[in-house]
């Protein structure tokens, strides 16, 4: 879900994710959203966001002051390729950042010593292998040609597919796209098979009057292989606890505010992503943001998703056998769970 979250152009509707890291750098900033004013005494911490529909809880807290109450004036840095955002916390050009998971395992390959302290949301439908009508099952793609953006979200789920039924990525025939180019490929007939996200997949399912392809998987099956978290540095959250724990308690009061008032949620949402309350009513179904109760999931160590431990091997395989990182972190060097297991233990703070 990626290269995706930025330029949106007016024309098209908005795309729903991200593209995998492949290059650190400093920041490119686009703008910043600022929190209402806070008092003098609040702590100023600059958070780092693309426009994508699974930060709605941050934009709500954001807009409605609800990390002021943890004493902290938060500031929404929106960058327009969430590739150099890693580094831009690394850097210490913000303070924390959201990421996908596949970028603190490539950022910690690097010994960047990045720690998600919670999931923020997963895809859950928004990505998607797609196929010709005569293939039904995730077997019948040995042999085939496959079009997918190498370690890219659409490699993992392919990935995570693949071995599900003994399966590798040796089986298909790769062919090398952008997630928007799996769409011409794909009607173009070079391959049967691809791999993308919204809205191409909706493009694809609909072409030729819906007779030519369909979903073969979506990440509706594989809740977890794809998601989005918040990230500190180390040293960090070392130094700041507080700062980690209001970010998490105000971002779930964000969420709260979602599901008790939609209405005014879905207007936040769609100011902040620029884009119609229709649209983004269209693009919450494909992700999940998980309640406190279930925050912890990602930490538990399971080789069942949504546990870092089952997407972080997949993840880490596939990078390594990209050339992008040597070897894969140690998935317990990637997370600290405390804070998490804090806010479930008192969850009134």
């Amino acid at each position: 879900m990626h290269a995706w979250h930025g330029i949106r152009h007016p024309s098209v509707e908005y795309p729903m994710q991200r593209t995998a890291m492949r290059f650190f750098g400093s920041g490119l900033l686009l703008s910043v959203f600022f929190a209402p004013q806070f008092a003098a005494a609040a702590s100023a911490v600059t958070l780092g966001v693309v426009t994508w529909i699974g930060y709605g809880p941050i934009y709500c807290a954001a807009a409605n002051g609800y990390y002021k109450k943890y004493g902290l004036e938060v500031k929404l840095v929106n960058f327009s390729d969430n590739s150099v955002m890693a580094g831009a916390l690394q850097s210490g050009e913000i303070d924390a950042t959201t990421l996908t998971y596949d970028q603190v395992i490539a950022a910690n390959a690097r010994g960047w010593k990045l720690k998600v302290v919670m999931p923020v949301d997963y895809s859950v439908g928004g990505d998607a292998i797609l196929a010709s009508m005569q293939i039904h099952d995730i077997k019948d793609l040995k042999g085939r040609k496959v079009a997918f953006m190498a370690a890219s979200p659409s490699d993992f789920l392919l990935g995570y597919a693949l071995a599900k039924d003994g399966l590798s990525e040796k089986d298909v025939q790769p062919v090398n796209t952008t997630p928007e180019g799996v769409v011409g490929i794909l009607a173009g007939g070079s391959a049967d098979v691809g791999v993308s996200y919204e809205p191409n997949v909706s493009v694809i399912v609909k072409s030729s009057g819906g007779k030519r392809f369909h979903v073969l998987m979506s990440s509706r099956d594989a809740r977890g292989m794809i998601t989005d978290v918040l990230v500190l540095k180390e040293s960090v959250i070392a130094k700041s606890p507080k700062l980690v724990e209001g970010l998490i308690r105000g971002t779930m009061e964000g969420l709260a505010f979602m599901r008790a008032e939609p209405g005014k949620a879905t207007a936040i949402i769609a100011k902040t992503l620029e884009i119609s309350p229709a649209e983004v009513q269209d693009q919450l179904p494909n992700i999940e943001n998980p309640s406190l109760a279930n925050l912890g999931d990602v930490f538990k160590k399971t080789a069942v998703l949504p546990s870092f431990y089952a997407s972080g091997k997949i993840i880490g395989d596939i990078l390594k056998r990209e050339g992008q990182i040597e070897a894969t972190p140690a998935i317990e060097t990637t997370y600290d769970a405390s804070f998490v297991n804090a806010v479930q233990a008192d969850p009134g703070g």
